[in-house]
């Protein structure tokens, strides 16, 4: 262990919670803000900011931290960064405490208008309406809701090695509604660690996701192409789906995250996956189906990565011109009868309909046999768009 591991080693424990408090914090920071400035009028300097709303985090939501310790720790962390705010951040989580006891708590915008559920969930205004607009306003509050509950962990069972009843009994995992081989972990922990996974009997890889390789409709003797492969799970599924009889041909153009793919083949045994670095717009070949899962505002996955949501809008908005730039090369490599599988995880329909009625209207030779919105409220999967589009013929 190097010295900064040393440094900062925690034992399980430990580092179960500083992670809570971490992402805790992160995935509520309107809200902490929204309760802070109630209390802290004028400017806060970053770090006092900072301590004031990872202790507010822990008053507000953890309750098996007493409220008198977090705001001494709070007190003892600006101590020793700040001091001089030593006084202010005392007396300001020392009132939300008390208000937080008494039920007293600065009220939130008026429910029924998009800033309540903005506020509440800690997710931006604008990101809340379109939310709104597609799903309603008790659609969109549930959808915020599921965004902030922990995630689940599902993994997929590598058939080839063993059945899902006996994974299952060995993980002491259930199975997830009606998706063959998919299990739902009751336990978490170090999963790479486990004696199951290193002797490659499965691998993490949510429902939705998995639904793209489903959908696809494999058959052993394939040709396949996963474009943007990264982490690898698509290419997994699509050759334990053809029972490692066909071809895989899994290609990111991010090397060092392709060298991950490989070593998972490896683990999982499967001889069928080849990886090669290539960016997918200059795609070679004639396939039988191509994955495209593509890049995109990944706000399906908040609840995993709760930084998705601070994303600046500006820079979401330009995603569906590379996502048709993607499709566009890509479809050149699907046979005449084959199919063009589009996927992303997010729910957001400029990115997801809109693209995919705007690749089918610019390619005639295709056609759309299949499209689905996975939601993470009424699914319990990851946020997901997969359409499949089948060509026709050569043009």
């Amino acid at each position: 262990m190097n010295t900064l591991n040393q440094k900062y080693a925690m034992d399980g424990r430990d580092g179960a919670l500083a992670a809570r408090l971490f992402y805790g914090t992160l995935q509520n920071l309107p809200l902490l803000d929204y309760y802070l400035d109630a209390y802290a009028k004028g400017k806060l300097e970053p770090k006092v900011r900072d301590i004031l709303r990872l202790g507010a985090y822990q008053i507000l939501f953890m309750d098996r931290i007493p409220p008198s310790a977090a705001v001494n720790e709070a007190v003892r962390q600006c101590k020793k960064y700040t001091p001089r705010a030593a006084g202010l951040i005392n007396a300001v989580l020392r009132r939300l405490s008390a208000d937080k006891e008494k039920n007293t708590l600065p009220a939130l915008p008026e429910r029924g208008g998009t800033e309540y559920l903005a506020v509440k969930y800690s997710h931006p205004s604008w990101m809340v309406g379109e939310l709104i607009a597609l799903r309603g306003y008790d659609g969109a509050e549930a959808v915020l809701r599921a965004n902030n509950e922990p995630p689940p962990i599902y993994v997929q069972t590598n058939t080839l090695k063993t059945t899902t009843e006996a994974l299952a009994a060995q993980l002491g995992a259930e199975p997830f509604g009606d998706m063959p081989g998919c299990l739902l972990l009751k336990r978490q922990g170090r999963i790479e660690e486990s004696e199951p996974f290193l002797q490659g009997l499965y691998y993490v890889q949510d429902p939705a996701a998995h639904s793209v390789v489903l959908t696809a409709e494999l058959e052993p003797g394939m040709a396949v192409l996963d474009a943007c492969a990264a982490p690898g799970g698509k290419s997994f599924a699509a050759a334990i789906a053809m029972g490692d009889r066909g071809q895989v041909l899994a290609q990111d153009i991010n090397s060092k995250k392709l060298a991950l793919v490989k070593a998972g083949a490896e683990r999982l045994g499967l001889t069928s996956v080849r990886c090669q670095p290539g960016d997918a717009r200059e795609a070679e070949g004639a396939f039988d189906v191509v994955l495209a899962d593509l890049p995109c505002s990944g706000l399906g996955v908040i609840r995993k990565k709760p930084d998705i949501r601070y994303r600046p809008k500006e820079e979401l908005d330009a995603l569906p011109d590379l996502q048709m730039e993607l499709l566009d090369a890509l479809a050149g490599a699907v046979k005449p009868g084959g199919r063009l599988i589009y996927s992303t995880c997010t729910w957001r329909d400029r990115e997801n309909q809109a693209v995919s009625e705007a690749f089918l209207s610019a390619h005639k030779d295709f056609i759309k046999s299949y499209e689905r919105v996975y939601w993470p409220d009424t699914d319990g999967t990851d946020g997901f768009y997969i359409c499949r589009m089948e060509r026709t013929s050569w043009i």
